[in-house]
């Protein structure tokens, strides 16, 4: 046995279950999960010649895993908008694409489930369009085949009726808007809708609905519409 390489300790870490610190000569040498500890044979009074490199690598990867995993738990993420982000911290690519790969076989990963999730969120409760919520889910990298079937599914569970949302969303933003002039209530209104991405006519139909907060002025024009967002903020 080379002298100086002698693993002395294997022992669990206290602060991160399954997971355990590799002691070599009595110092701190690596952290490893059981599964690489098993792979590579190592044991108590074994040697650690000729397997630092590939302890080295076991040792990173798992770094990189945990990393996607404590990101997993703080919100969930879609696999493109995750790999993204840890690779933007630092993390070797190609140990990022291979905790990418071991999620998604764990189940603890899977863009179908979270666009459906994010779906619910932010049409039920944050009362976005279907439009909005397919930019959002583009930017996060979500494939636009499993974003409509991410939509599709959530309006049809949810029996999900979009003209009410916006109208809904129009009641709310009202509130705000009540101590401004009935037009500039009217166009900042429009535009505020305008910007979440609802459909011209559903915008209309609610602003109709609403027209009794907003009586008093003509109604909506094409110079309303041209109204993006200057006058107006959310």
């Amino acid at each position: 046995m080379q002298p100086g390489r002698t693993i002395t300790a294997i022992t669990p870490t206290p602060r991160h279950p399954g997971r355990f610190e590799l002691l070599v000569d009595g110092r701190s040498f690596a952290t490893l999960s059981l599964d690489a500890i098993e792979r590579l044979k190592l044991i108590v009074g074994g040697s650690v010649a000729g397997l630092e490199e590939r302890i080295a690598h076991e040792a990173a990867a798992l770094k990189t895993y945990d990393r996607a995993l404590n990101m997993l738990a703080f919100r969930g993420r879609a696999s493109r908008e995750l790999a993204r982000s840890l690779v933007r911290k630092g993390e070797p690519k190609e140990l990022v694409d291979r905790a990418i790969v071991r999620l998604t076989e764990q189940g603890l990963l899977d863009d179908a489930a979270f666009a459906e999730s994010f779906t619910r969120a932010k049409v039920l409760g944050a009362q976005q369009s279907r439009r909005r919520v397919q930019q959002d889910l583009a930017r996060k990298g979500v494939a636009r085949e499993v974003t409509d079937a991410a939509i599709a599914t959530v309006f049809e569970e949810e029996q999900v009726d979009q003209r009410e949302i916006v109208e809904q969303a129009a009641r709310k933003k009202l509130v705000s808007l009540r101590k401004l002039d009935p037009a500039v209530r009217r166009r900042r209104l429009y535009a505020f809708l305008a910007r979440r991405g609802y459909d011209s006519d559903d915008i209309r139909a609610a602003m109709d609905a609403v027209g009794e907060a907003l009586r008093g002025v003509e109604g909506v024009g094409a110079g309303d519409e041209a109204l993006g967002g200057d006058e107006a903020e959310e």
